[in-house]
């Protein structure tokens, strides 16, 4: 076997074998195929797909390629969340504390931007020291004292992921759904959490273009969940224009501070879609006292005051948190409307470039990020606007901010009729089977 005929297998629409999987897994992990090897398998599994039992012989490879994180020890209820990724996903920097104050743990290990999207890793390191690079034991005293800690993906965790993964970020290869599953589940199953919600993401600012696409990713990763013995679910929700009103690094902490401090936008809605059913997936909670216990974390500021704990024990500043405005940001300039109407579509996809034009992300996986820059956008789909009104903010250190206006004024659609409102969950995936909305 080599990797030649692998890759001239899947080219040519064969079905790989485990054993195939496996020798390709663990010699790229190790470092006996290169990249361009592995960059060749992955677009042919792109362009020709691969069947479930390829999918989960994929994952259980990529699981196995690693440790796999005891976290009985902490006691209690486990809770991971993941999302697939879009602009301005910040959802983890608030659930994380809103569920420690629900009584379970959340012990989160996160990834960095990949594509246009933003990573989690990135955000939290736009606070001045935060140390998402915590030795396991010290990871587990945060959660066990706090009850939230989140780190990147550690060395021994899933490695094969963590090197696919960055190969897909720079070789066109991140929208395949084989490739997202086993990425995804590979480390949810890896981390150890009990009881597992899966965000999956559809739109012009995520990877699924359909929400026909996304609840097809949801069902084999429950599926895949399920059959490993965990407590798992999946929402399907819409990503047709950003989450949050702040897309950027430091930008975004400061709309989940907003959040966090009752600020009621699509984030928040979309926050609290996610902790209560990850609430009631526990079996701890029924729908009417998730909702309660997730209204009173942010009501009492409890939720607020938890992040600021995390961050301290993470080593950051947790002054930030309490005092946003000390966010260093670059200069600010505008892009305004070009006529009256609505605002009737966004092409969320290019909000989240044009914040890469200026920095804020990778166009390869060395580069260095300006956790400075970013956009706040001033309207939502159905906002009335008129000519001159200004359609969000653009902060920039002076790289790349004619091409990000650009992509922004394009990317804002202005009609005469007012759309209809958006949904921002579409369907609900658990071991019952599949709800919509």
């Amino acid at each position: 076997m080599t990797m030649l005929d692998i890759i001239e297998n899947k080219k040519n629409k064969r079905e790989l074998s485990t054993e195939e999987i496996r020798f390709f897994v663990d010699g790229f992990t190790n470092g006996q195929i290169p990249d361009y090897q592995a960059s060749s398998l992955l677009m042919a599994i792109v362009l020709n797909g691969m069947t479930d039992r390829e999918t989960f012989d994929l994952t259980d490879a990529m699981l196995n390629s690693g440790d796999v994180v005891d976290m009985s020890r902490l006691g209690g209820i486990v809770v991971d969340k993941h999302s697939t990724g879009g602009i301005g996903d910040s959802t983890t920097l608030a659930l994380a504390p809103i569920l420690a104050c629900c009584g379970v743990y959340v012990a989160k290990m996160s990834g960095r931007g990949l594509g246009f999207t933003g990573g989690t890793i990135d955000k939290l390191e736009s606070i001045p020291h935060f140390d998402t690079a915590l030795s396991e034991e010290e990871f587990f005293q945060v959660v066990k004292r706090v009850g939230c800690a989140v780190i990147g993906q550690t060395a021994n965790l899933a490695p094969a992921d963590k090197k696919i993964y960055a190969l897909r970020d720079v070789t066109g290869t991140v929208n395949a759904i084989p490739l997202i599953c086993s990425s995804i589940m590979s480390k949810k199953l890896a981390s150890g959490a009990d009881t597992i919600l899966l965000d999956v993401k559809y739109g012009s600012g995520a990877f699924m273009p359909t929400p026909e696409s996304a609840l097809e990713l949801a069902e084999k990763m429950v599926a895949i969940g399920t059959l490993a013995g965990k407590r798992i679910g999946a929402l399907i929700t819409d990503m047709q224009q950003p989450l949050s009103d702040h897309v950027g690094n430091s930008l975004e902490i400061v709309g989940i501070i907003d959040v966090l401090n009752g600020k009621k936008n699509r984030l928040y809605y979309e926050i609290r879609e996610v902790a209560v059913k990850l609430l009631v997936l526990t079996e701890k909670y029924n729908e009417n006292s998730a909702e309660k216990a997730f209204q009173n974390a942010i009501d009492s500021g409890k939720a607020l005051k938890k992040f600021a704990e995390m961050v301290e024990a993470q080593h950051g500043d947790d002054s930030y948190i309490l005092h946003p405005e000390k966010f260093e940001l670059g200069k600010k300039d505008t892009v305004s409307a070009s006529r009256d109407g609505y605002v009737t579509g966004m092409i969320a996809a290019d909000i989240g470039r044009a914040v890469t034009h200026l920095g804020g992300g990778r166009m390869q996986k060395s580069e260095e990020i300006d956790f400075s820059v970013g956009v706040v956008m001033k309207v939502a789909i159905g906002s009335k606007v008129k000519k001159g009104d200004v359609l969000c903010e653009v902060y920039h250190n002076g790289k790349g901010l004619e091409e990000a206006k650009r992509l922004i004024e394009n990317a804002v659609e202005i009609g005469d009729i007012r759309p209809c409102e958006h949904k921002i969950a579409y369907a609900y995936v658990d071991k019952n089977g599949t709800t919509i909305y």
